[in-house]
Parts: structure tokens; C-alpha cells; sequence
């Protein structure tokens, strides 16, 4: 063990002095950095009042929505006639069908008509004076022979009385609205109705087996058209869900994506070569150019796609359009970085050969570039589909602006969730081909 005194202590520090007498900003750098970091925070939580945003928002309507994103509803209307009796409407457009008898209306001896909303446990039976609803155990009775609907005995919970009618909220199972002359129940159910085939076709309603027994071997059911195509007719023009208009949308968001980042790239690439400052020695031209892309980068593709909509008006030339602007200038930025830093050795080799300038490109530069260029171009393609789908809800076409549709109308939440589901799905696989496809171009092993 080698004991240093005091003087070899000295000399040590007077020859290192940088790791022994370190500065302010290297003792304290890492705490000011952590008490910015917590300012900057409480800063944020008084800029954007975050307790208040947080008190008062619905977060009940986030359970609303995601529960209408797996499932549907079927809404009974139960009208209470002058003379006693009950008639039983449906929406115009109900999953069930123009004629529906769900077998959870039952009809009563005593006139009464009772909807079973989920089991026995929770149902609703109305009479000409009194509408019964069970649920988590008990039964209220809500009298209805007054000019306003009253809750006979104490108000439970799940139940709220308003002025002319009581809604009890019967969770995920639906709900319960009643008036004096009518009560409007809410079933839910699980999954997506009449996913496949609308009310209006010929396979509705029937058993999966017996569909595939006439699409396979069974009797024309138009004598014209075979029960195959006439199957692949009713589920791609199923009027509830759009398959038909959906997958052209989406197919024209793809088409919008790899256009436009195909454009953008072609441009990009030979003004990439004159912004480069090691490949064109002209500092002016350099300057123009790079500022070119900074401008088109700047500009983001929503408001390019704003912009394009007004002059080309709404469609799928106006989503290409924006992409390619913007591409123009991410991959130019890109192409030009990469390109002032490639090692000049090889360049220089070939140039000092005599070769043409086409060729101290194509062997001295493009090797070292091409995997820039592929990596950069497929991570924009691939990212592109995901923009695509928003600058199409402002006009610029594609599944976007269908989506958007759905969305606003706050009643089609789960046709949001099959194009959602779509549009990830896409995403997916787009991230993978781009992987295997760059992978396989850099002659890299995918792991």
C-alpha cells in the first residue's frame, strides 16, 4: 500500500487541477438541473390550472365511450296508450331488423309488458299506472298515473329524478328513462351487430352454418347473381358499418402516404446534392436550399393539407400534395446532413482517377449514403400513414375524414373503433414490411 504525503498531494493537484478543483457548474450542475425540472412543473400545474381541469372534468364519459366501443344497444319504446294499453316501438334503424320480437319483451296475462335487461336481476315491467325496475336487489316502483313520474319510497343511488321523467342507470347492462306516458329502456349486448351482414340482406339473421350451406351449394336466392357474390355484395355495401367506403378510405390513406413520400423523396434527393456543402462549394445555393426546407419543414402537413383543400378542393391530390411538401423538406434536411458527412476519402480516390462527376457519385458517395436514404425514407413512408389519417379529417380524403364523420356524430363510437382498429392494424404491418424491407437493402439480419 503507497502512502502519498502531503507534498505528493500538492503536486498531484497542481497538475490535475481540472478533476480536483471542479467548477460550480460541475458540483452543482445536476441539482439545478433537478430544481428547474421541479419549477418548470409547479409552473405548469398553475399555467394549465391542472386541479381545477382535473376536478371538473367528465371522466365518467370515458367509461361511456369505451363501453360503446365493444358493444351496441337496442332501444325498446314503451308508450303508454290513452286506453291502457302498451305499444312497443323501435328505432327506424334498429339492429334488430324492420320487424323485430327480441325474446326478452315478454307480454304479461295482466297487460303489462315486462324487458329484461340482464336476467331477472335487472328488468323493467310497465303497466298503465306504475313502472316496476329491478336492480342490485330490489324493486322500485315509479308511479306514472300523476303529471309527473314519483318514486314511491326512497330514492335509491342508481336512480335520479328530474322534473318530468327518472332515469335509473342500470351500468354497463343499459338504462331506464320513464315518463307518464312513455318509458324508453337502453339494452346493451357485447360485440359489433350486423357486422357482417345489415338488416337489409338476404343472409340476416340466419345461422352461420346455414350461410355457408348457401353460399357453398345452396339455391339461388336471386337467379341472376350467384349466393357468393351476393354475399361479398351485402357484407362490402353493409349499410350500418360502410365496409365498402371504409377500405376504399383506407386504401386511398396508403395510396396518399407512399405517393406523397415517394414525391418528396425524388425531390429531395438532387437538391440534397446542391445543399451539401462538401458536394456543391457554393455557400450561397447552400443557404437558399437549406432554408427552402426549413420553410417546408415549418409549415406543418395539416396546414399544408388546409391550404391544398382550398385550391385543389377536398380529395386525395390535396393529402399527396401536403405530404410531399412537407417531405421535400424532412428528407432533404436529411439527405444533406448525410451527405456532408460522409467520409471524402473514397470521393477523393475515385476523383483522383479522373473519373466523371456521375461516377465519383455513384461509387465515392452513394454507398455511403443509400443506407441514410432507405432508413430516413421508410421511417418517413411508414409514419406518413399515421398523418394521412389526420389531414384526411380536415377535407384531404382518405379514412380520416371518415373517421372524423363518425366521431362527430357522438352516436357511432363503435364504427370508430373498427376503423381504429384498421388504421393500428395497417400501422403494424407497415412498421414491419419497412423493417424487413430496410433490413434487407443495408444487408442487416432482422432480429
Amino acid at each position: 500500500m503507497t502512502v502519498i504525503d502531503a507534498n505528493r498531494m500538492h503536486e498531484i493537484e497542481a497538475r490535475y487541477p481540472e478533476y480536483f478543483h471542479r467548477s460550480f457548474r460541475q458540483r452543482f450542475g445536476g441539482l439545478m438541473i433537478l430544481i428547474a425540472t421541479l419549477l418548470y412543473g409547479l409552473y405548469a400545474v398553475w399555467f394549465f390550472d391542472l386541479p381545477k381541469l382535473f376536478a371538473e372534468a367528465h371522466w365518467e364519459r370515458v367509461g361511456i365511450y369505451l363501453s360503446q366501443w365493444v358493444s351496441y344497444d337496442v332501444q325498446p319504446d314503451l308508450r303508454i296508450q290513452d286506453d291502457g294499453s302498451i305499444e312497443v316501438r323501435y328505432p327506424r334503424f334498429s339492429p334488430l331488423g324492420d320487424h323485430p320480437h327480441p325474446d326478452w319483451v315478454f307480454n304479461n296475462p295482466d297487460g303489462s309488458i315486462t324487458v329484461s335487461i340482464s336476467g331477472i336481476s335487472r328488468s323493467v315491467t310497465v303497466s298503465k299506472s306504475e313502472t316496476i325496475v329491478t336492480a342490485h336487489g330490489v324493486s322500485v316502483p315509479v308511479d306514472v298515473s300523476s303529471g309527473a313520474p314519483e318514486v314511491v319510497g326512497p330514492v335509491p343511488s342508481w336512480m335520479t329524478v328530474y322534473d318530468d321523467n327518472v332515469l335509473a342507470d342500470l351500468g354497463f347492462a343499459g338504462d331506464v328513462s320513464i315518463s307518464v306516458d312513455r318509458v324508453k329502456v337502453r339494452k346493451r349486448f357485447l360485440g359489433w351487430a350486423n357486422f357482417i351482414f345489415d338488416t337489409q340482406s338476404s343472409f340476416f339473421d340466419k345461422p352461420v352454418g346455414e350461410v355457408i350451406g348457401l353460399v357453398v351449394s345452396g339455391p339461388r336466392i336471386k337467379p341472376d347473381q350467384t349466393n357468393l357474390s351476393l354475399a361479398f355484395e351485402d357484407i362490402w355495401n353493409n349499410s350500418e358499418w360502410q365496409h365498402g367506403d371504409v377500405w376504399t378510405k383506407l386504401f386511398q390513406t396508403i395510396v396518399m402516404a407512399f405517393l406523397g413520400t415517394l414525391l418528396g423523396a425524388l425531390a429531395a434527393f438532387p437538391l440534397a446534392f446542391l445543399a451539401a456543402r462538401n458536394i456543391t462549394p457554393n455557400r450561397l445555393l447552400n443557404q437558399i436550399l437549406k432554408r427552402f426546407f426549413d420553410f417546408l419543414r415549418s409549415v406543418d402537413m395539416l396546414i399544408w393539407a388546409l391550404f391544398l383543400t382550398r385550391a385543389f378542393g377536398p380529395g386525395p391530390l390535396a393529402g399527396s400534395g401536403a405530404i410531399f411538401l412537407t417531405e421535400t423538406g424532412t428528407l432533404g434536411k436529411l439527405y444533406s446532413e448525410g451527405l456532408e458527412n460522409i467520409d471524402n476519402k473514397p470521393r477523393e480516390g475515385i476523383k483522383s482517377t479522373g473519373a466523371r462527376t456521375v461516377l465519383v457519385h455513384r461509387y465515392g458517395i452513394m454507398p455511403q449514403i443509400v443506407p441514410v436514404i432507405v432508413s430516413q425514407t421508410l421511417y418517413q413512408w411508414e409514419s406518413n400513414v399515421r398523418g394521412a389519417t389526420i389531414i384526411g379529417a380536415v377535407g384531404a380524403g382518405g379514412i380520416g375524414l371518415k373517421l372524423w364523420e363518425a366521431m362527430r356524430t357522438n352516436a357511432n363510437w363503435e364504427n370508430v373503433a373498427y376503423m381504429v382498429i384498421l388504421i393500428l392494424i395497417v400501422v403494424f404491418l407497415f412498421d414491419a414490411a419497412s423493417n424487413v424491407l430496410r433490413h434487407r437493402l443495408m444487408g442487416t439480419k432482422t432480429h
